[in-house]
């Protein structure tokens, strides 16, 4: 489970309507039948107008400066083994979402619990994702669409009899760049707007900044950590604890599906990793043999290229130049944005 909270922000300014983002989240609905469509839920009804959404949010910003985000934007991304594990019901995706909102409510420090109808948000299920520049994919095929860009120009100019030389030839070359790139779909080199394969469902959450009432601050945001200030003359707790929330959503999915989830899948695995990798891969070793097998095929289905090492289970003796190898390929997975670790 991958959960990413961004602020609304666009460029060096923040635009004062959520008209944007909330057209944007619409664009799976384009071209569909009614019925067909995916609405805007929140914690108590399955369908809310995108005028609705819009209305209410924007209209939720009292005391609020100019260059305040107004909303914050929540992306809950199951990994392809969690959504086969739910069968990728939306039904079951909507119960999530909405006990992930009672998570996200008393993660919030204040000087009562925060219930989650104290939050306003609304949430929209996708089910496409497309190949960005960022990816592994696209990054990996781009020295062989730079080649093919430069012959198709060439090929014009051969057409308008700018350039000398064999179109038949050149036109064979590009087929075989095309052929020889590392990532394809059904022949088709992967590019970017092109969707990609498998299970891409997930969840977007536009959230306001204000409480329900118009009448408090209830920002995720970074810079509004756990932490005490003096209020009336006594110390008072203010902030949002992001771990908590990151590991009781994750929690919440496993307890509400009997989600089996193994290691390296996990948030305090993804914290490991970061804070400290010899000990993330120490721990990865010495997993019982089934569970170490079922983490290597999980991270080889999330694009890290693991490779098949075989490897003593005794810490003292773990190859350093493996490690070395097994660590770039985490790299490389973590730059592009995989999900599941």
């Amino acid at each position: 489970m991958y959960i990413t909270i961004t602020k609304q922000h666009l460029g060096k300014t923040f635009s004062q309507s959520s008209g944007d983002f909330v057209d944007y989240l619409e664009k799976e609905n384009r071209d569909k039948e009614p019925e067909l469509q995916e609405h805007f839920f929140d914690q108590h009804h399955d369908h809310v107008s995108p005028k609705h959404v819009i209305k209410d949010i924007d209209g939720n910003t009292a005391k609020l400066r100019k260059n305040e985000p107004k909303f914050y934007s929540l992306t809950i991304n199951p990994s392809q083994r969690e959504l086969e594990h739910i069968a990728n019901d939306p039904e079951k995706l909507r119960k999530y979402v909405r006990d992930v909102m009672k998570d996200y409510a008393s993660s919030f420090y204040r000087d009562a619990p925060v219930p989650v109808d104290s939050i306003k948000y609304y949430a929209k299920i996708e089910y496409e994702r497309t190949y960005k520049g960022f990816d592994r994919e696209i990054k990996e095929n781009q020295p062989f669409r730079k080649q093919i860009v430069k012959l198709e120009h060439d090929l014009v100019k051969i057409r308008r009899g700018e350039l000398q030389g064999n179109s038949q030839d050149i036109q064979k070359t590009i087929e075989q760049l095309k052929a020889e790139a590392p990532h394809r779909i059904n022949g088709q080199m992967v590019g970017q707007g092109m969707k990609k394969p498998g299970l891409q469902t997930h969840v977007h959450i536009i959230v306001s900044r204000r409480d329900v009432t118009n009448t408090y601050s209830l920002s995720p945001g970074s810079s509004h950590k756990a932490s005490e200030v003096i209020l009336n003359g006594n110390p008072v707790k203010r902030g949002f604890n992001r771990d908590q929330f990151f590991e009781r959503s994750e929690k919440t999915f496993d307890t509400l599906f009997k989600y089996d989830r193994n290691f390296v899948e996990s948030y305090s695995a993804h914290k490991m990793y970061k804070k400290d990798t010899y000990k993330f891969y120490a721990h990865l070793m010495a997993l019982p043999t089934n569970e170490k097998s079922a983490a290597f095929k999980i991270m080889g289905k999330a694009g890290m290229h693991v490779p098949n090492l075989h490897i003593p289970t005794n810490q003292v003796q773990l190859a350093l130049k493996a490690f070395k190898q097994l660590k770039k390929t985490i790299d490389v997975a973590k730059d592009a944005g995989s999900i599941g670790i």
